[in-house]
């Protein structure tokens, strides 16, 4: 298994544990150049009744929190769902260098579906994009929940 399918493994876990709270399953790691994990979430809208309470949120908060700066220049985020448009602008703002995700967002994701924010070569910076890591699993997810609300 890859680093970034272990990473991967670790934030499907996490994702299953927003399952409990009614909340979208979704979760992103955030971890160091030596691999080692500085902070993870999940999609904690619902809880928080907060609708910027997305899983690389809270991921981002808590690792420059941890860091104690803003600057995450050499971190990778791994996150189970393709990024929002939301979600890649705080990307960008924290200089994030690389991101890892799963499962691709054909009506809402920013970084290939819908739009490529974090690739857009007239922001300031760029971001390094691996897809479709464990995207099945991670896909399967979100449709057992979304099929379960219907």
């Amino acid at each position: 298994m890859s680093t970034a399918e272990e990473w991967m493994t670790l934030a499907i876990a996490d994702a299953r544990a927003a399952l409990a709270t009614g909340d979208v399953p979704v979760a992103a790691v955030i971890v160091d150049a030596s691999g080692a994990r500085i902070s993870s979430a999940r999609n904690e809208r619902e809880v928080r009744r907060d609708p910027t309470a997305h899983a690389e949120i809270i991921a981002i908060r808590e690792a420059a929190a941890a860091r104690g700066d803003w600057h995450l220049t050499d971190v990778t985020l791994v996150v189970t769902l393709e990024p929002c448009v939301m979600c890649a602008g705080a990307i960008l703002n924290a200089r994030i260098p690389r991101v890892v995700f799963g499962a691709w967002d054909e009506k809402a994701g920013a970084v290939g579906s819908v739009y490529d924010v974090l690739r857009d070569r007239r922001l300031n910076h760029q971001v390094e994009v691996t897809a479709g890591v464990q995207a099945e699993a991670c896909a399967a997810l979100l449709l057992d929940f979304f099929a379960d609300k219907r």
